[in-house]
């Protein structure tokens, strides 16, 4: 029977409710870690038996096998510490996050200069003194050019890659900020 400490240094056995939430927590994330992509499953702190029993499990083809399998890394995981593995893992979700925001900003930045022109470039060059306001401008003037005619958004698609380039360096301000 496992034994938790409380602060008052009595020991009280851990609930079998609570043993079983747990080993559900560690199953879903074996399931998680089985359907990562190689390189982010090599930025994941994992013992090499772990990541082994992983790997084995990618290559099985059998659902039962595989839910098998799925168990067995649950069990390896119990045997460490998993909150490590969870950072990681919260990490990679931010990450995400951060690629979404960018690519939103970016595309708002994008929908809002070619609506407004001029206006917003000018709103643009107070916000942020590293663009290229010359390119800007002739991307603009081009993308309304090629949406008048029906034309492919060539120009429009380059204008959203320079924006998302210089959020990259640093974040482009929110459309929310703009008066």
């Amino acid at each position: 029977m496992k034994y938790k400490e409380n602060l008052s240094e009595e020991t009280i056995p851990v609930s079998k409710s609570q043993r079983r939430r747990d080993a559900l927590e560690l199953k879903s994330l074996a399931s998680e870690l089985i359907k990562l992509s190689q390189a982010k499953l090599g930025r994941v702190p994992l013992d090499e038996g772990v990541r082994a029993a992983i790997m084995e499990a990618r290559q099985i083809k059998s659902n039962v096998a595989r839910k098998r399998q799925m168990q067995y890394v649950a069990k390896l995981l119990r045997r460490d510490d998993p909150e490590p593995i969870f950072l990681a893992l919260e990490g990679f979700e931010n990450e995400a996050k951060q690629l979404t925001g960018r690519q939103h900003r970016s595309e708002a930045w994008r929908d809002f200069l070619l609506e407004s022109g001029d206006p917003a470039i000018s709103l643009l060059m107070k916000q942020r003194m590293d663009i290229d306001t010359q390119a800007i401008r002739q991307l603009v003037r081009n993308a309304r050019r090629e949406s008048e005619k029906s034309k492919p958004p060539a120009s429009a698609r380059t204008l959203f890659r320079m924006l998302r380039e210089m959020d990259e360096k640093e974040p482009l301000p929110p459309m929310g900020m703009i008066p």
